[in-house]
């Protein structure tokens, strides 16, 4: 953890979002109360940027300074509002294509999905505010400067993306070992999402629900599934290629 990647101190984390300094979270030490830390609150009311109540000990190992209960994770990207991409897209006259991210944590598998979405033409990567990955010098340094280039959306929940990707047309498809189709023998012309899941849970019931379809890729070998930044690959690039003919 770098020095330029956090700010400590109550004073120093409101005047920094009150500047519109894109931050990804706050951890805040379990029992701090006091008009400092409303007053931080206040400055949060209808920001989507997660805090955490944390034990003292967790802030003491990211910092030694003098952080008065509460540190700051500074964003290294300005994220984007999937409401604006998704209008821009259509006004270039191009057919949206958006990759979705529930539940995944790990920034090298981050890295690595963005870096073949940016090679693969991919418009933007969503992930949700809570419970996820976000774009960090790990991440950045994995996707080979791709998170400096494609556009990542940070939303309040991906099932809130969903719907708003249905409404305006986007069709939206989960990959899963639940599904029946696999993943050639459905259309990804036309807007098209892809929701990728976590390795472990994989795309959560509610998300399911919500999608248009479900694909799965055909597995022959003994292990259960495939690394998520490799189905990834394979479910883009099966876009690409339906997408040039």
């Amino acid at each position: 953890m770098k020095e330029n990647d956090i700010i400590f101190g109550i004073r120093a984390i409101i005047e920094a979002i009150q500047a519109g300094k894109e931050i990804d979270k706050i951890l805040v030490k379990k029992d701090l109360q006091g008009e400092l830390i409303k007053e931080l609150y206040s400055a949060l009311k209808d920001l989507n940027i997660p805090v955490q109540r944390v034990p003292v000990e967790r802030l003491n190992r990211i910092t030694r300074k003098n952080h008065q209960g509460v540190i700051a994770f500074v964003s290294v990207v300005t994220y984007h509002r999937l409401e604006d991409i998704i209008p821009f897209v259509f006004e270039q006259g191009k057919d949206p294509f958006i990759v979705l991210l529930d539940g995944i944590t790990d920034v090298r598998n981050f890295g690595a999905i963005a870096r073949t979405c940016e090679c693969a033409g991919v418009d933007a990567i969503v992930i949700p505010s809570r419970d996820s990955v976000s774009v960090n010098g790990d991440a950045m340094k994995t996707s080979a400067g791709a998170l400096n280039i494609l556009p990542v959306c940070k939303e309040k929940s991906i099932n809130q993306a969903i719907r708003y990707l249905k409404d305006c047309g986007v069709t939206v498809l989960a990959a899963t070992e639940k599904a029946v189709k696999n993943y050639t023998e459905v259309s990804f012309t036309g807007p098209v999402a892809i929701v990728m899941g976590a390795e472990d849970t994989g795309v959560s019931p509610e998300n399911l629900r919500s999608c248009d379809d479900m694909i799965k890729i055909p597995l022959f070998g003994t292990i259960g599934s495939l690394n998520v930044s490799v189905a990834t690959s394979i479910l883009v690039y099966e876009g690409v290629r339906q997408r040039m003919n």
